[in-house]
Formats: C-alpha cells, sequence, structure tokens
C-alpha cells in the first residue's frame, strides 16, 4: 500500500530522547490507520543519536534513517527528509521529545478539511510553553518581530510540528533557517496556513541548540531576505484555450 504521511524528524545530539520518540510516533500513527513512514535525519550528531537509530531501525519496520556527515543545520535536515519521503503529506517535529506525537492527527484533520479551501499548512501554536523564562521571552521577541515585518498572521513560527503538502514545501525557495519562516513562504505562493493549539512538554534530556542573541541577529537578516522573496513573487493566471470547446 502506497505511503500517505511521512513523519520527518530533525535530530543533533538527541540520543537520550529518540527511543521514546520513535515509539511514541509508531503507536500514534499505526492508530491513525492511514500507510505512513517516519524519518529521522541526524545532522552529523557527534553523540551516540545516528548508531541509537541505526539500532532502532532494525526493529521498527516504520522507521528510516538519513546521515548528514556534516552538520547542515535544521532547515537542510528537514529538506533532506522531505526531499526523500514517499507520503504527499509531511508532519514535521522536533527531535528533543518537547512536541506530542499525539498532536499529529488533529493536524492531519484541519489540513484535509480545509483542502477544498486551499489550505495547504497546519501549523502548531505552543500555548504553554514548557521551557525556561529566557527561552519564552525571546521566542515572543522573535515571533512579534517576524510578525511585525511579515504580518503573516502565525502566532508561533517557531513550533516544530506542522503538516503540510510535499509538494507545496519542495516549491519554496531553500536558504538556511528557512523552517523559521514556512508559513510566510507558504503564504508567498498563495498558499492558506491555519493554526491549531498543540501542547509542548518539558525537555528530559540534552540542551537546546539556539543561543538567543544569535539567533536574534540571523533573524534579523532572514526576515529582510524573505521580505525581498515575497515583493519579487509573481503570481501567473493562466486560461487555456481547448478545441471543442464553448468558444470554438
Amino acid at each position: 500500500m502506497p505511503i500517505e504521511i511521512s513523519i520527518v524528524v530533525p535530530v543533533h545530539n538527541e540520543s537520550g530522547s529518540i527511543e521514546a520518540l520513535v515509539a511514541e510516533i509508531d503507536a500514534t500513527m499505526t492508530g491513525c490507520g492511514r500507510p505512513f513512514e517516519t524519518i529521522f535525519v541526524d545532522d552529523a550528531s557527534s553523540d551516540e543519536t545516528y548508531m541509537t537509530l541505526q539500532r532502532i531501525c532494525e526493529r521498527v519496520v516504520h522507521l528510516r534513517v538519513l546521515h548528514h556527515l556534516n552538520n547542515c543545520g535544521q532547515s537542510m535536515s528537514i529538506h533532506t527528509g522531505v526531499n526523500a519521503a514517499r507520503g504527499d503529506i509531511i508532519a514535521t517535529l522536533d527531535g528533543d521529545g518537547q512536541n506530542d506525537p499525539a498532536d499529529i492527527p488533529s493536524l492531519l484533520k484541519v489540513l484535509a478539511d480545509g483542502a477544498g479551501d486551499g489550505v495547504v499548512m497546519v501549523a502548531g501554536v505552543r500555548r504553554k510553553r514548557q521551557d525556561t523564562y529566557w527561552r519564552r521571552l525571546s521566542s515572543r521577541i522573535a515571533n512579534r518581530f517576524r510578525g511585525l515585518f511579515l504580518n503573516d498572521g502565525i502566532e508561533d513560527t517557531g513550533c516544530g510540528l506542522k503538516v503540510f503538502y510535499r509538494s507545496a514545501f519542495l516549491s519554496l525557495p531553500r536558504f538556511n533557517h528557512m523552517h523559521r519562516f514556512l508559513p510566510a513562504l507558504i503564504q508567498r505562493d498563495g498558499g492558506i496556513v491555519s493554526s491549531v493549539d498543540v501542547k509542548h512538554r518539558p525537555r528530559s534530556t540534552g540542551r537546546s541548540h539556539y543561543g538567543t542573541w544569535g539567533r536574534l541577529g540571523a533573524g534579523l537578516i532572514d526576515v529582510m531576505g524573505v521580505i525581498w522573496l515575497r515583493k519579487r513573487a509573481k503570481f501567473v493566471q493562466i486560461e487555456e484555450h481547448i478545441k471543442g470547446s464553448k468558444n470554438d
């Protein structure tokens, strides 16, 4: 039976969380009754992440493991996974275990229900962030900053839990940090993005890979780039003449 849904999880030095996360994804998606695969993309981890994934892969039939030989970042890891995916629908979530895979079915339903209205992506919104005060503050500042300049109507672009159509993602311009701007880029191409409240769990192992000030500095440059991309976008309207139509 053809794969319908591909779950893409980028990971870097997350050896302590991945075994439980694989099991949760497998249980949730098996319960959905739709053919799926799970793709973990290891971004050149320096810990036991890749070896742990290889071991899990021997007993979990739905799991595929891809490995970057050099560290490329989260956006490239997501692109690697989506490019290799066999499903027409993609679900992404972070590899640290803070996103709850049990939320995926509700996002899939919103995507399916909105297909006729042009919904291309459904983005998770973390209402009760289980992070330190400093991380919540920096995320709030980043979201307001992006919202001010991009006006994309998305409250929480940093949430890793999203579902979207593979073809829509692969048509987007590719650049480092693009995962933070997926809703705005989807809208640039004429797609509609819906939002759904999702759970957020405390990080049980490992540590965050993002520094606040470096993240904000890179975000300023990235926002300017996305603004430029949106201004340069052109929408082509096409009318096709078919022989034998009423106009003949």
